[in-house]
């Protein structure tokens, strides 16, 4: 292995006296492993030095002795990996929290056991609400639960499932609660379900869920934020990129985080987007922007605001297509997805962002969406450059290849998570086998020289980065094989830099973090398995052992010593 270091003092280091050593001693000294480092360019490295917050010097073991003092804490990696701490392009909460836990349902009666428990545990009359960490995709049969099945567990108590960011699933009780009947009128950009006889199934779809009005979760305390940051940080994650939603509701929990700062409890770096999805009224942009105590790009190197975030469709049933979506839910190949915010007001609000100097980040997951976000970013640079400014877009499930060209030419910076990889089979029935197989065409991206960055979107999708990083390399699903093969980035380096420096130059960080190399945060994790050569069968197991950001240890595995 070729040899490279570079120090705060090279002339220190060619001195042999022991008191010069000593006086250019670090921190941490870590040796004997194998160290990706993510600056371009750059070889494997054995080990690095920290001092203070910083690394001061990276290469090999034998240089970086040159770094140990009498108090220095010398890490033996004994051929462990380490890496730039990771991080996640699109974080919204670690999962859990109040109402009913279907995480670990595995079929329709675990889902049906677990309101039953609560229905008899529940006053009469009182709501029954689950939290929104759970799929239809993780169940046997592969399908939502129906109004009439919940009935039958909790036929007095109104139920409300809450699956994910964009479904709620009613039984009868909360369908009359809330006046919902088959003569609704089906709010635009939403959809109220029905089964084959016009029955209705309980499912309110993305705005039609407005029609529902559920009690306001609780104010996020600090406690809230440390205790997301304490489970993240196991699995090498020390960074997060938050767009326009985490716990509660959004301003105060940006306090709470604020307060940790202040307090100088964080082990966890926020790159947070201020909420705009569903905004129509460009006058709506400027309250939101006035009601944050920080603005675009203000903050520190541990909680910074990037831009707003925008929404234009729906998720997994109700991504904006160019084609139908397949089979029965495709409605006879009438039903397209939802246009949650139309393409005049959309556009008027990217405008109204871009006159005031701020950038934006879209959620679009059909490749209609992605026109109407095209249309809409290319309008706004037409008025005031956005290339270089690092506008984003969200998810991109599926596209066209003449809108990479579109994009390519904004240059726009995609932000993709694993949504595939445990949806597939709810996919798959949405917009058939072919259409399914390609959704997130990260390999296509990479390929095209797009800056890609990768995340999982939790609660949607489980927070655990190795996930994401196995199933883009191999493109397995949990449930329902290979989706897609040619879409497999096969460059473990190229996903890796997806979680490292490519998330730092989104967030307009990369001077600071993102990689192992003198002068950056000190922020690494060593992991329990080579990432770079471990079978990828093993890969959704990996955790970390050691967490550490800024040079402080935030987390330590039981096995590691």
């Amino acid at each position: 292995m070729r040899e490279w270091i570079v120090t705060l003092s090279i002339m220190a280091l060619r001195c042999a006296a022991a008191p010069a050593a000593f006086a250019q001693s670090a921190d941490i000294v870590a040796i004997n492993g194998k160290v990706f480092t993510a600056r371009d360019g750059a070889e494997l490295a054995q080990g690095f030095a920290v001092r203070g917050e910083r690394f001061v010097a990276v290469g090999s073991t034998e240089a970086m002795r040159a770094y140990v003092g009498p108090n220095t804490r010398l890490i033996d990696l004994a051929g462990r990996f380490a890496a730039p701490g990771l991080a996640d392009g699109h974080f919204h909460n670690e999962g859990g929290g109040e109402g009913i836990d279907l995480s670990a349902a595995r079929s329709i009666a675990d889902v049906l056991a677990a309101v039953a428990a609560a229905a008899a545990a529940a006053k009469p009359g009182a709501l029954i609400i689950s939290n929104s960490d759970w799929h239809e995709a993780q169940l046997k049969e592969q399908r939502l639960p129906l109004a009439a099945e919940l009935d039958r567990v909790s036929p007095l108590n109104p139920v409300v499932l809450v699956r994910g960011g964009h479904d709620y699933i009613l039984n009868t009780a909360a369908l009359r609660q809330w006046n919902i009947s088959k003569d609704t009128p089906v709010p635009d950009g939403g959809a109220i379900t029905r089964d084959a006889t016009g029955e209705l199934t309980g499912e309110l779809v993305d705005n039609a869920k407005r029609l529902v009005a559920l009690p306001p979760p609780k104010p996020v305390s600090v406690e809230d934020v440390l205790t997301t940051q304490r489970k993240i940080n196991a699995f090498g994650i020390t960074s997060v990129r938050i767009p326009g939603s985490y716990k509660g509701e959004f301003f105060q929990a940006l306090d709470a985080i604020l307060a940790a700062r202040r307090a100088g409890a964080l082990s966890l770096r926020y790159n947070v987007y201020l909420p705009g999805f569903g905004v129509r009224d460009p006058a709506r942009i400027r309250d939101i922007i006035e009601k944050s105590p920080l603005k675009q790009d203000e903050g520190d190197e541990w909680v910074r605001i990037g831009g707003i975030k925008l929404l234009v469709d729906g998720g997994f049933e109700g991504g904006h297509m160019s084609q139908p979506f397949a089979g029965e839910y495709g409605k006879g190949g009438t039903f397209y997805g939802l246009t949650v915010v139309p393409p005049k007001e959309y556009t008027a609000v990217v405008k109204a962002i871009n006159d005031l100097g701020w950038r934006a980040t879209t959620h679009a997951v059909g490749d209609a969406a992605l026109d109407e976000v095209l249309d809409a970013y290319e309008a706004a640079n037409a008025e005031h450059p956005i290339a270089g400014k690092r506008w984003a877009i969200e998810h991109l499930f599926v596209s066209r290849p003449e809108q990479l060209v579109r994009m390519k030419k904004l240059d726009l910076i995609l932000s993709v998570q694993d949504h595939l990889y445990l949806a597939a089979p709810a996919l798959k029935k949405y917009l058939g086998a072919a259409r399914a197989g390609q959704v997130t065409p990260v390999k296509s991206y990479l390929d095209a020289g797009f800056l890609v960055v990768g995340g999982t979107d939790s609660p949607v999708v489980p927070f655990n980065p190795f996930f994401a990083f196995y199933h883009f390399l191999t493109r397995d699903t949990i449930t329902d094989g290979v989706y897609g093969a040619n879409e497999a980035v096969t460059s473990r380096e190229n996903l890796l830099r997806m979680i490292t420096i490519n998330y730092a130059k989104l967030t307009g960080e990369a001077d600071i973090k993102g990689s192992i190399e003198p002068g950056k945060l000190a922020d690494f994790a060593v992991l329990s398995e080579d990432l770079l050569t471990v079978e990828a069968a093993k890969i959704p197991a990996m955790r970390a052992l050691l967490t550490y950001v800024g040079g402080r240890e935030v987390y330590r595995d039981v096995t590691m010593r």
